[in-house]
């Protein structure tokens, strides 16, 4: 049973930082790829930021880069989203995904086999 649980949405202000967390169970052997997405209102659902397990590389949407960080903790089966200097305009429901594949920040949210429920991140200007 695979579950990803997202974790540490809120409300903050414009400049604030905020820390989400997704924790994995059920497969964690054989994940390819874990990304972080983001549905805002209006807004289509877009990739944010991805970590592959192979090699651990790492990818950003242009407009995260420079304030958020991905990171992981194998010991806890958790990939972490750190995100600085936030600004409204990045308020929405950010979701954690998984994929066996080994993916980017620019493969369609639709192309992702395993989601969370997702956390709801609110930025007040």
């Amino acid at each position: 049973q695979v579950q990803l649980v997202e974790s540490g949405g809120g409300l903050v202000q414009a400049g604030d930082s905020l820390t989400l967390s997704c924790a994995m169970s059920g497969f964690i052997l054989d994940f390819g790829t874990i990304g972080w997405f983001r549905h805002g209102p209006g807004k289509e659902r877009e990739g944010v930021s991805t970590i592959r397990n192979s090699d651990g590389s790492i990818g950003y949407a242009d407009s995260v880069k420079g304030r958020y960080t991905i990171s992981r903790d194998n010991a806890k089966n958790t990939v972490y989203l750190k995100m600085n200097r936030l600004k409204p305009e990045d308020t929405a429901v950010y979701y954690c995904a998984v994929d066996t594949r080994p993916l980017s920040v620019l493969d369609p949210p639709s192309t992702w086999l395993y989601w969370g429920q997702g956390t709801p991140v609110t930025v007040s200007a």
